[in-house]
């Protein structure tokens, strides 16, 4: 088997035949065009074959040089990669990042990106839950929960008071017609731990008929938007869930009517001093992301 020619030799070829130009291959691989031309040379003698024509201006690739070319820059191609995929400098931390499905889907997700590009050492990994309380979970380093912050880490930081409005689908604004009476008879969507939320939207809305009974009573925010943009359903729902929704014309607010949350968004941090600086950007990254 015949021995492979040098490397060096090789990656001065690979770059000579992409640009087509010996100067431009020394300027790529911070060498003289003399010595891109002397390791050609070299690898030309090796090979007892021509690579290149030499021409006024530039160089061309033989034949044989155009049928060599392939493979080598392939080959350089593969080892990048592998390189890159194997030796590649990993993230100095990854967080374990848990939200409700909610506020996951709705709210975090759009704008991770925002906080990878800021601090790209950090690396996140997310996982959803429809409730919790408590760090179940080891692997969790960040937990955002929904509720009043009687919890029992030590780490609890708000993300601010949240506001809700009743949201409904367009094609029954018609049907309200900017009259709350017309709420008596609605199909209303109770998201479940919010239900007191209704008899507060109808005090707000000087309503004194009882809240209809549920027609769907679902367990997240999600939910009751998707009910609701698929055609029916009217629901009460944190405006920091809603405004994409709204914004893209799916769901509308019939009134303009807000009411504050009773519990509200907190951030829960994994009392690991390893990760504490790290947590503490995520947390004010968040809290700036959200306001």
């Amino acid at each position: 088997m015949r021995r492979l020619p040098h490397v060096t030799w090789l990656r001065s070829f690979e770059a000579a035949a992409r640009h087509s130009s010996f100067a431009a291959a020394a300027d790529e691989l911070n060498l003289t065009p003399a010595a891109v031309s002397q390791q050609i040379k070299l690898l030309e003698e090796t090979l007892e074959m021509k690579l290149f024509k030499r021409l006024p201006k530039g160089v061309e690739l033989t034949d044989i040089g155009q049928a060599y070319a392939q493979p080598v820059r392939a080959s350089f191609l593969n080892l990048q990669t592998a390189t890159d995929g194997l030796f590649k400098p990993k993230s100095k931390t990854t967080l374990h990042v848990r939200a409700s499905i909610s506020f996951a889907v709705l709210v975090l997700a759009p704008r991770l990106h925002e906080f990878r590009s800021r601090y790209p050492e950090i690396g996140i990994v997310l996982s959803t839950t429809v409730w919790s309380d408590r760090m179940t979970d080891a692997t969790i380093d960040v937990d955002i929960r929904y509720g009043n912050g009687d919890w029992p880490e030590k780490d609890i930081w708000p993300l601010g008071e949240g506001q809700a409005t009743l949201v409904c689908n367009p094609t029954d604004a018609a049907h309200f017609q900017n009259d709350p009476v017309a709420l008596k008879d609605a199909d209303i969507v109770p998201i479940i731990g919010s239900e007191n939320d209704w008899p507060r939207m109808f005090q707000a809305l000087a309503l004194e008929s009882p809240v209809p009974s549920p027609w769907m009573p679902v367990d997240s925010s999600l939910l009751a938007l998707e009910s609701i943009a698929s055609g029916r359903g009217v629901a009460i729902v944190n405006k920091k869930f809603s405004e994409k929704f709204i914004r893209c014309g799916s769901v509308i607010e019939p009134f303009k009517q807000t009411i504050k949350t009773q519990n509200n968004f907190y951030v829960v941090a994994h009392p690991d001093l390893k990760k504490r600086q790290q947590t503490t950007l995520f947390h004010q990254w968040l809290l700036s992301a959200t306001a």
